[in-house]
């Protein structure tokens, strides 16, 4: 989302790594799917989680967040990330019921996002930062 990433060697990847395998293992409140390709291994991905919120009007119950869509850029314009996203707002839809699907958009992606019906919140959605993020 327009950040340096860092190498291969970064911390943060370690830490990832970590934090997928962990949520992914709870099938019922994470998913992820991917596109392959032989020489390039995973092209395009989309992941989601799911959260519950408390009972009121609606929308309410369980939400859904998509927390990743990335395509490698040798690959992008070729559908790949709308094959990643089908599947996983087919998953919310399906398997984890979810009543609302959020995501945080850069101006790349925003197209593809809108194609589906996403929209702005009515409401503003502020964000608090209460620690430094590490680098």
């Amino acid at each position: 989302m327009g950040r340096d990433i860092g190498g291969a060697d970064a911390p943060w990847r370690a830490a990832s790594a970590q934090w997928f395998t962990e949520r992914l293992r709870h099938s019922a409140t994470s998913a992820a799917f991917l596109v392959d390709d032989p020489a390039l291994r995973t092209v395009a991905g989309a992941v989601g989680a799911c959260d519950a919120h408390a009972l009121g009007p609606p929308p309410s119950g369980l939400h859904g967040h998509v927390t990743h869509v990335s395509t490698n850029p040798s690959r992008r314009r070729r559908g790949h990330a709308r094959v990643c996203l089908d599947a996983l707002l087919t998953w919310f839809r399906e398997e984890a019921r979810v009543t609302v699907v959020d995501l945080n958009a850069t101006a790349d992606g925003a197209a593809l996002y809108e194609s589906y019906g996403f929209e702005a919140p009515r409401h503003p959605a502020p964000r608090l930062r209460t620690a430094r993020e590490p680098r």
